[in-house]
């Protein structure tokens, strides 16, 4: 069986920037450049979280929240375990400013 693993995130949309901030409880903080308009900021938050964990974008999908900042995320491949450990060196990565 395949593993999936849920995660509700926060989006901020029209960054500078795109990034994973962190944790704050369990609710994932990101950032995105794309604008909230015609789903691209959905696209902007598949594609960094899937690069974040190194896994392909069709591996990550928006659940609930269309059309709101907060949403809930799948995503395919790997463990709860491995996307926190991965999520936590991005957004430490991040912080350094690399």
């Amino acid at each position: 069986m395949e593993n999936i693993t849920r995660l509700k995130v926060k989006v901020a949309p029209g960054a500078k920037q795109g990034c994973i901030i962190g944790w704050h409880g369990d609710v994932l903080k990101v950032r995105v450049s794309d604008q909230p308009e015609k789903g691209k900021a959905n696209s902007g938050v598949r594609k960094l979280i899937a690069e974040a964990l190194g896994v392909p974008t069709r591996s990550v999908s928006i659940t609930v929240g269309q059309t709101s900042k907060n949403k809930h995320v799948v995503i395919g491949g790997l463990s709860g375990s491995e996307v926190k450990s991965k999520i936590d060196d991005n957004a430490a990565d991040h912080k350094k400013g690399r």
